[in-house]
Order: C-alpha cells, then sequence, then structure tokens
C-alpha cells in the first residue's frame, strides 16, 4: 500500500523524457533505450574519440558511449547525472556499456579505473563526483578496481560546459597531478569522464599519469560531442 501511495504522488520518472516508467523499466524508458544516439566506438580502434587525442597522448584504446547533442537524451541524462542527483542513471549506463567492452581485449589488460577527479571545493559544493557511479558499474561488471586516490585536481577551473570552445581547450599547466608508488609503476590506467568535447582535461589528466614509469592509458566517457 505505501509503495503504492508513493508511486502514485511521487512516480518514476525516465531520467531521459520525464514520461512515467513502467515497473519493469529502470531509470531510462524503453523508447528512451532505442532512441539514445549510441557512438559504436569500442568497435573501431581509430574512431572519433581515439582522434581527438592523436599526436597529443598516446592512449591503448578511446571510445565514448554516446553521442552528445543538443537538447537530445543524452544532454538530459547528463544534466540530471550531474546537477539533479540521479546518480542510479551512472549505474545504469555503466552496466549497458560494460557489456559493450568486454568484447575488446585492450580492456583485459587495465590494472585499474581512474575518474576524473572534481577539486575538493566543487566537490563539497555538489555533494559527489558525477562519474562515481558509472565508474563502479564498470568496475563491477569488468572486474577491474577502482583507484580514486591516484590522481588529484589542484585547480578549481570553471566548469568546461559554461565555456565556449576555444576556453575548454585551454587549461592551466599542473592542474592535475598523479599522487602515486611503486605499486602503480607499468600500469594500464583506464581514465573515465562524463563528457568527451575537446579532449582538453583528458588530456591533461593523461599527462600526469603518464609521468608514472612505465604507464599507460586508456579513455572512456560517456558522452562524445560534436561540436
Amino acid at each position: 500500500m505505501l509503495k503504492y501511495l508513493l508511486n502514485l504522488f511521487y512516480p518514476n520518472v525516465c531520467s531521459g523524457c520525464s514520461y512515467i516508467l513502467l515497473e519493469s523499466e529502470n531509470q531510462i524508458c524503453t523508447t528512451c533505450r532505442h532512441e539514445i544516439p549510441l557512438t559504436n566506438h569500442h568497435i573501431l580502434k581509430e574512431n572519433e574519440a581515439f582522434k581527438k587525442f592523436y599526436g597529443k597522448i598516446p592512449t591503448e584504446f578511446t571510445s565514448s558511449m554516446l553521442y552528445y547533442h543538443k537538447k537530445g537524451i543524452t544532454q538530459q541524462l547528463i544534466h540530471n547525472l550531474k546537477y539533479n542527483r540521479q546518480q542510479k542513471i551512472g549505474t545504469v549506463l555503466g552496466e549497458w556499456y560494460a557489456e559493450d567492452l568486454k568484447q575488446n581485449p585492450t580492456l583485459n589488460t587495465v590494472d585499474y579505473i581512474i575518474p576524473v577527479p572534481l577539486h575538493k571545493k566543487r566537490l563539497k559544493e555538489r555533494g559527489y563526483n558525477q562519474i562515481t557511479t558509472f565508474c563502479k558499474a564498470l568496475s563491477l561488471n569488468l572486474s577491474i578496481a577502482v583507484d580514486d586516490n591516484l590522481l588529484f585536481r589542484n585547480q578549481n577551473t570553471a566548469t568546461q560546459s559554461k565555456k565556449n570552445l576555444i576556453n575548454r581547450s585551454i587549461l592551466p599547466e599542473n592542474t592535475f597531478e598523479a599522487r602515486f608508488n611503486q605499486n602503480h609503476h607499468n600500469k594500464h590506467f583506464l581514465l573515465i569522464d562524463d563528457v568527451l568535447t575537446t579532449g582538453a582535461t583528458l588530456e591533461n589528466c593523461g599527462r600526469a599519469i603518464l609521468q608514472i614509469p612505465g604507464a599507460k592509458i586508456s579513455i572512456v566517457t560517456i558522452a562524445f560531442s560534436e561540436s
């Protein structure tokens, strides 16, 4: 009875379109799952995401799950994940994408999943890192440990989504720092972020991690912005 009343006054709605979910649906309705723009980057090595870093930093594998378009389903999902505390979106998408990533043998050599960190001030304001649940879902389904103590953000730069395209490609030097020990030597790290636009943030993170002797990096994001 209580569950019925809660669903009556506070129905579960789709995070993509806000329609009421059916009992069998989880966070994202069946219609949105069919219409969501998948990239299929995981199938092709030299995909659009990979080319963002070509000649900048070496990556073993690079992939984004969804295309990000203004006013599209992906934008709505990322917005709700990032600003409306709907962290279950990250779990659902992570479980979904893990099944695709299992097809790529390069990821079999990954030792640690590394979420792109927020500055401690931004983390305190928001209360959570929007990429955490996505990372945990990948970790559980790919059997790869998450290490959220390796990479640190030293500077509290402006939110990338509020910058124009030119300014998004500019980050101060030493924005990120890898604090490592010998246990991190010769390891393969999988960097995770929400949206790949210019690649500036992930490039800076990658440069920090590549200071570790023998380190290799791969990159996965939830979304890829074509703008």
